[in-house]
């Protein structure tokens, strides 16, 4: 689970919208009270805090100042440790909810994703996910023994035995990644922010965006 997954991801999901978040990686881990994994690190610096095909938005470790928006670890991690508290966990997992942080949410869906913190190297550490709208005895938790960049390959390539997520549009289907930037710089035009086309609900967003 390291920064050489995210090579493999830029392989199939080019980083054609994607930026350096030129991150100060001391702050954020001081505010998280965490390190964070290699391959995340990595995602910053070649892709940043964006949305891949306007359905899975990856987080930031900070805040941004986004007119379209922009989630953080910080602010999305709550709501996955409520569900983690909330389910009692993985099943033969006995940590508890304050090991698993935050690092994507779907933009259209109630998905969480992020990392079960089992030990003191978060290169090892596995990917936990939330499905709210399970089928009837099928558990709302899952872990996947990989990192976040492999676990984004394998959900674009279709290689899991099924589709990790609730929300299917990403599974086996390779869609691009929108850096939050040009999600502003397209939404503030009057653009769709994903699909970069002219978009008839403009106006209303953003007048709901101005403070």
């Amino acid at each position: 689970m390291t920064a050489a997954q995210v090579d493999a991801l830029t392989r199939i999901m080019p980083p054609t919208h994607g930026a350096d978040e030129e991150v100060d990686w001391d702050a954020a881990e001081k505010q998280l009270s965490a390190r964070l994994p290699a391959d995340y690190r990595a995602f910053m610096a070649v892709y940043g805090g964006g949305s891949i095909g306007g359905q899975l938005s990856i987080l930031l470790p900070l805040p941004v100042d986004s007119a379209w928006g922009g989630g953080t670890i910080a602010g999305e991690t709550p709501n996955l440790r409520h569900h983690w508290e909330e389910e009692g966990g993985v099943a033969g997992t006995e940590l508890e909810a304050d090991a698993v942080l935050a690092w994507g949410v779907g933009c259209s869906n109630p998905d969480l994703l992020g990392w079960l913190m089992s030990g003191s190297d978060p290169d090892q550490w596995p990917v936990v996910v939330y499905r709210r709208h399970v089928s009837w005895g099928e558990a709302s938790l899952a872990l996947f023994e990989c990192g976040m960049a492999e676990f984004l390959r394998r959900l674009l390539l279709g290689e899991f035995d099924k589709c990790p997520l609730i929300d299917v549009s990403l599974w086996g289907r390779i869609e691009p990644f929108v850096h939050w930037r040009e999600q502003d710089r397209q939404f503030l035009a009057g653009l769709d922010p994903i699909t970069g086309e002219p978009d008839p609900y403009a106006d209303m967003f953003q007048s709901w965006s101005r403070p």
